[in-house]
Protein backbone atom coordinates (compact mmCIF):
# COMPACT_ATOMS: atom_id res chain seq x y z
CA UNK A 1 0.00 0.00 0.00
CA UNK A 2 0.83 3.47 -0.90
CA UNK A 3 1.98 5.98 1.66
CA UNK A 4 0.72 9.83 1.62
CA UNK A 5 2.92 11.78 -0.52
CA UNK A 6 4.70 9.05 -2.65
CA UNK A 7 2.80 7.88 -5.67
CA UNK A 8 -1.12 8.60 -6.63
CA UNK A 9 -2.64 11.52 -4.74
CA UNK A 10 -6.35 11.60 -3.50
CA UNK A 11 -8.93 12.90 -5.48
CA UNK A 12 -9.68 16.38 -3.76
CA UNK A 13 -6.68 16.80 -3.78
CA UNK A 14 -5.96 16.73 -7.74
CA UNK A 15 -9.33 18.82 -7.95
CA UNK A 16 -8.41 21.61 -5.94
CA UNK A 17 -4.98 21.57 -7.93
CA UNK A 18 -6.99 21.74 -11.28
CA UNK A 19 -9.21 24.33 -9.96
CA UNK A 20 -6.25 26.65 -8.68
CA UNK A 21 -4.97 26.15 -12.70
CA UNK A 22 -7.56 27.04 -14.06
CA UNK A 23 -7.41 30.09 -12.12
CA UNK A 24 -4.11 30.86 -13.07
CA UNK A 25 -4.90 30.52 -17.40
CA UNK A 26 -7.18 32.82 -16.69
CA UNK A 27 -5.38 35.76 -14.99
CA UNK A 28 -2.34 34.88 -17.62
CA UNK A 29 -5.04 35.20 -20.30
CA UNK A 30 -6.20 38.63 -19.68
CA UNK A 31 -2.69 40.07 -18.99
CA UNK A 32 -2.00 38.93 -21.92
CA UNK A 33 -4.75 40.87 -23.55
CA UNK A 34 -4.12 43.76 -22.09
CA UNK A 35 -0.53 44.20 -22.95
CA UNK A 36 -1.37 42.88 -26.71
CA UNK A 37 -3.93 46.21 -26.73
CA UNK A 38 -1.83 48.67 -25.71
CA UNK A 39 1.12 47.94 -28.02
CA UNK A 40 -1.30 47.14 -31.03
CA UNK A 41 -1.20 43.46 -30.93
CA UNK A 42 1.30 41.61 -32.30
CA UNK A 43 -0.46 42.20 -36.44
CA UNK A 44 -0.08 44.54 -38.52
CA UNK A 45 -3.19 46.92 -38.04
CA UNK A 46 -5.28 46.22 -40.99
CA UNK A 47 -5.29 49.25 -43.67
CA UNK A 48 -7.41 52.04 -43.34
CA UNK A 49 -9.70 52.53 -46.60
CA UNK A 50 -8.09 55.80 -47.66
CA UNK A 51 -4.73 56.47 -49.10
CA UNK A 52 -2.46 59.95 -49.24
CA UNK A 53 -2.82 61.88 -52.44
CA UNK A 54 0.44 61.86 -54.12
CA UNK A 55 1.72 65.56 -54.57
CA UNK A 56 0.59 67.17 -58.15
CA UNK A 57 4.01 66.39 -61.11
CA UNK A 58 5.48 69.35 -61.77
CA UNK A 59 5.61 70.78 -64.89
CA UNK A 60 9.09 71.96 -66.65
CA UNK A 61 10.08 74.90 -68.81
CA UNK A 62 13.64 75.72 -70.47
CA UNK A 63 15.14 78.98 -71.47
CA UNK A 64 17.69 78.32 -73.64
CA UNK A 65 20.87 80.87 -73.10
CA UNK A 66 20.52 83.46 -75.22
CA UNK A 67 17.21 83.52 -75.17
CA UNK A 68 15.39 87.42 -75.11
CA UNK A 69 12.95 88.64 -72.40
CA UNK A 70 10.28 88.46 -75.11
CA UNK A 71 11.59 84.49 -76.40
CA UNK A 72 10.81 83.68 -72.86
CA UNK A 73 7.38 85.00 -72.74
CA UNK A 74 6.73 83.20 -75.80
CA UNK A 75 8.17 80.28 -74.49
CA UNK A 76 5.74 80.79 -71.17
CA UNK A 77 2.46 80.80 -73.21
CA UNK A 78 3.84 77.72 -75.48
CA UNK A 79 4.40 75.78 -72.24
CA UNK A 80 1.50 77.47 -70.45
CA UNK A 81 -0.98 76.00 -73.19
CA UNK A 82 0.76 72.33 -72.81
CA UNK A 83 -0.02 72.42 -69.48
CA UNK A 84 -3.84 73.16 -70.33
CA UNK A 85 -3.84 70.32 -72.41
CA UNK A 86 -2.26 67.74 -70.86
CA UNK A 87 -3.83 68.12 -67.19
CA UNK A 88 -7.27 69.95 -67.98
CA UNK A 89 -5.98 72.74 -65.50
CA UNK A 90 -5.36 76.40 -65.91
CA UNK A 91 -1.60 77.32 -65.27
CA UNK A 92 -1.55 80.53 -63.95
CA UNK A 93 1.20 81.26 -66.51
CA UNK A 94 1.00 83.25 -69.68
CA UNK A 95 2.89 85.42 -71.60
CA UNK A 96 1.11 88.90 -71.02
CA UNK A 97 1.66 88.03 -67.33
CA UNK A 98 5.21 86.92 -67.83
CA UNK A 99 5.75 90.52 -69.70
CA UNK A 100 4.34 92.17 -66.48
CA UNK A 101 5.75 90.53 -64.26
CA UNK A 102 9.06 91.12 -65.95
CA UNK A 103 8.69 94.71 -65.87
CA UNK A 104 11.95 96.69 -64.81
CA UNK A 105 13.10 96.97 -61.42
CA UNK A 106 15.87 97.76 -59.50
CA UNK A 107 18.51 94.52 -59.11
CA UNK A 108 20.72 94.40 -56.33
CA UNK A 109 24.70 95.39 -56.76
CA UNK A 110 23.29 97.60 -60.52
CA UNK A 111 23.05 100.45 -58.61
CA UNK A 112 19.59 102.72 -57.87
CA UNK A 113 18.52 102.67 -61.32
CA UNK A 114 15.49 101.32 -62.44
CA UNK A 115 16.85 98.44 -65.21
CA UNK A 116 15.14 96.29 -67.53
CA UNK A 117 15.28 93.04 -66.94
CA UNK A 118 16.81 92.15 -70.16
CA UNK A 119 19.99 90.03 -69.58
CA UNK A 120 19.01 89.06 -65.75
CA UNK A 121 16.09 86.60 -66.24
CA UNK A 122 18.79 83.56 -66.42
CA UNK A 123 18.28 80.96 -68.19
CA UNK A 124 17.30 77.24 -66.96
CA UNK A 125 15.51 74.79 -66.30
CA UNK A 126 12.40 75.38 -64.28
CA UNK A 127 9.71 73.57 -62.34
CA UNK A 128 6.20 74.79 -62.05
CA UNK A 129 2.55 73.73 -60.98
CA UNK A 130 -0.89 75.00 -61.77
CA UNK A 131 -0.68 77.55 -59.66
CA UNK A 132 2.94 78.93 -59.92
CA UNK A 133 2.24 82.47 -61.06
CA UNK A 134 4.24 84.37 -63.11
CA UNK A 135 5.89 86.62 -60.25
CA UNK A 136 7.67 83.34 -59.22
CA UNK A 137 8.61 82.58 -61.90
CA UNK A 138 10.49 85.51 -62.18
CA UNK A 139 11.47 85.66 -58.83
CA UNK A 140 13.37 82.23 -59.65
CA UNK A 141 15.26 83.48 -62.35
CA UNK A 142 16.17 86.58 -60.84
CA UNK A 143 17.77 84.35 -57.82
CA UNK A 144 19.43 82.21 -60.32
CA UNK A 145 21.06 85.05 -62.17
CA UNK A 146 22.25 86.77 -58.54
CA UNK A 147 23.55 83.04 -57.57
CA UNK A 148 25.78 82.72 -60.07
CA UNK A 149 26.56 86.64 -60.90
CA UNK A 150 28.32 85.86 -57.24
CA UNK A 151 30.47 83.33 -58.44
CA UNK A 152 32.23 86.02 -60.67
CA UNK A 153 35.12 88.38 -60.38
CA UNK A 154 35.01 91.53 -61.63
CA UNK A 155 38.20 93.34 -61.16
CA UNK A 156 39.95 92.60 -64.08
CA UNK A 157 36.50 94.72 -65.81
CA UNK A 158 36.48 97.25 -62.70
CA UNK A 159 40.28 97.80 -64.14
CA UNK A 160 39.27 98.34 -67.31
CA UNK A 161 36.55 101.43 -65.82
CA UNK A 162 33.51 98.70 -66.45
CA UNK A 163 30.43 98.72 -64.25
CA UNK A 164 28.77 95.63 -63.27
CA UNK A 165 25.69 96.58 -66.10
CA UNK A 166 28.57 97.17 -68.52
CA UNK A 167 29.72 93.50 -68.07
CA UNK A 168 26.31 92.40 -68.66
CA UNK A 169 25.88 93.86 -71.62
CA UNK A 170 28.91 92.58 -72.95
CA UNK A 171 27.97 88.61 -71.98
CA UNK A 172 24.80 89.11 -73.75
CA UNK A 173 26.70 90.00 -77.09
CA UNK A 174 28.94 87.11 -76.40
CA UNK A 175 25.74 85.10 -76.01
CA UNK A 176 24.34 86.06 -79.59
CA UNK A 177 28.04 85.84 -81.00
CA UNK A 178 28.98 82.78 -79.75
CA UNK A 179 28.31 79.33 -81.35
CA UNK A 180 31.66 77.28 -79.91
CA UNK A 181 32.16 77.70 -76.18
CA UNK A 182 35.83 77.80 -76.67
CA UNK A 183 35.55 80.94 -78.57
CA UNK A 184 33.21 83.21 -76.04
CA UNK A 185 36.68 84.55 -74.08
CA UNK A 186 37.94 85.53 -78.05
CA UNK A 187 35.06 87.46 -78.66
CA UNK A 188 35.33 89.34 -75.17
CA UNK A 189 38.58 90.33 -76.23
CA UNK A 190 37.78 91.84 -78.99
CA UNK A 191 35.18 93.68 -77.40
CA UNK A 192 37.42 94.95 -74.71
CA UNK A 193 40.13 96.01 -77.23
CA UNK A 194 37.74 97.88 -79.25
CA UNK A 195 36.40 99.67 -76.01
CA UNK A 196 39.70 100.18 -75.79
CA UNK A 197 40.72 101.86 -78.77
CA UNK A 198 37.70 103.78 -79.27
CA UNK A 199 36.43 101.60 -82.20
CA UNK A 200 32.39 101.00 -83.33
CA UNK A 201 31.68 97.37 -81.80
CA UNK A 202 30.48 96.17 -84.86
CA UNK A 203 28.29 93.99 -83.56
CA UNK A 204 25.53 93.07 -85.76
CA UNK A 205 23.69 90.98 -83.16
CA UNK A 206 22.97 94.34 -81.50
CA UNK A 207 20.88 95.84 -84.56
CA UNK A 208 19.02 92.86 -84.87
CA UNK A 209 18.26 93.20 -81.99
CA UNK A 210 17.03 96.87 -81.76
CA UNK A 211 15.26 96.70 -84.62
CA UNK A 212 13.51 93.53 -84.22
CA UNK A 213 15.19 91.65 -87.13
CA UNK A 214 15.06 87.94 -86.80
CA UNK A 215 18.57 85.95 -87.58
CA UNK A 216 16.91 84.15 -90.48
CA UNK A 217 16.95 87.30 -92.28
CA UNK A 218 19.58 89.02 -93.40
CA UNK A 219 20.48 92.92 -92.82
CA UNK A 220 19.71 95.59 -95.66
CA UNK A 221 21.35 98.59 -95.98
CA UNK A 222 19.17 100.67 -94.27
CA UNK A 223 18.83 98.71 -91.55
CA UNK A 224 23.04 99.14 -91.15
CA UNK A 225 22.95 102.59 -91.90
CA UNK A 226 20.31 103.45 -89.27
CA UNK A 227 20.58 105.76 -86.07
CA UNK A 228 19.16 103.01 -83.84
CA UNK A 229 20.84 102.83 -80.51
CA UNK A 230 21.26 99.37 -81.36
CA UNK A 231 23.50 99.81 -84.03
CA UNK A 232 26.91 99.35 -83.15
CA UNK A 233 28.33 99.69 -86.02
CA UNK A 234 27.76 103.25 -86.23
CA UNK A 235 27.35 104.50 -82.71
CA UNK A 236 30.76 104.30 -80.10
CA UNK A 237 30.10 102.20 -76.82
CA UNK A 238 28.43 99.30 -75.82
CA UNK A 239 24.63 99.47 -76.62
CA UNK A 240 21.98 100.63 -74.60
CA UNK A 241 20.96 97.40 -72.60
CA UNK A 242 21.70 94.01 -72.75
CA UNK A 243 20.66 92.50 -75.96
CA UNK A 244 19.61 88.81 -74.46
CA UNK A 245 20.20 86.58 -71.35
CA UNK A 246 23.18 85.27 -71.03
CA UNK A 247 24.27 81.86 -69.38
CA UNK A 248 26.85 81.48 -66.48
CA UNK A 249 29.87 80.71 -69.50
CA UNK A 250 29.18 84.33 -70.69
CA UNK A 251 28.99 86.01 -67.54
CA UNK A 252 32.72 84.19 -67.04
CA UNK A 253 34.13 85.44 -70.39
CA UNK A 254 32.95 89.29 -70.00
CA UNK A 255 34.29 89.13 -66.71
CA UNK A 256 37.65 87.56 -67.53
CA UNK A 257 38.45 88.00 -71.49
CA UNK A 258 41.50 86.31 -73.22
CA UNK A 259 44.87 87.88 -73.27
CA UNK A 260 45.25 88.56 -76.75
CA UNK A 261 45.15 91.70 -79.29
CA UNK A 262 42.45 90.38 -81.41
CA UNK A 263 40.26 93.51 -83.31
CA UNK A 264 38.22 91.53 -85.87
CA UNK A 265 36.63 88.08 -86.23
CA UNK A 266 34.90 86.66 -89.11
CA UNK A 267 32.34 83.67 -89.20
CA UNK A 268 34.19 80.53 -90.87
CA UNK A 269 32.40 78.95 -93.80
CA UNK A 270 30.77 76.10 -90.99
CA UNK A 271 29.18 78.71 -89.77
CA UNK A 272 30.05 77.66 -86.04
CA UNK A 273 33.66 78.93 -85.85
CA UNK A 274 35.50 82.10 -86.38
CA UNK A 275 38.91 83.81 -87.71
CA UNK A 276 40.36 86.03 -85.25
CA UNK A 277 43.13 88.44 -86.40
CA UNK A 278 44.38 91.99 -85.13
CA UNK A 279 44.75 92.89 -88.66
CA UNK A 280 42.16 94.79 -90.63
CA UNK A 281 43.41 93.86 -93.89
CA UNK A 282 43.87 89.94 -93.00
CA UNK A 283 40.13 90.21 -91.55
CA UNK A 284 39.28 91.37 -95.10
CA UNK A 285 41.15 88.55 -96.90
CA UNK A 286 39.17 86.60 -94.59
CA UNK A 287 36.33 87.96 -95.71
CA UNK A 288 36.84 87.20 -99.61
CA UNK A 289 37.96 83.53 -99.07
CA UNK A 290 34.70 82.65 -96.97
CA UNK A 291 32.55 84.19 -99.47
CA UNK A 292 31.19 87.54 -97.48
Amino acid sequence: MAEPGDGLKPPRLWARRLVALAGVGVVVAVVLALVLSLHGGSKAAAPTTTSAIPPPKPFKIVFPEGFTRAQMAQRVGVVAKIALHEHRGRPHLSTKGYLAASAPRRIPGFGAKTLPLEGFLFPALYDFLPKTTNTQLVGSQLRAFLRNWRTLNLSYARSKNLTPYDVLIIASMIEREAVVPSERPLIAAVIYNRLHQHMPLGIDATIRYGLNVPGTRALTQSELASDNPYNTRKILGLPPTPISNPGLASLQAAANPAKVDYLYFVRKPDHRHHYFTASFQDFVNHEKAYGY
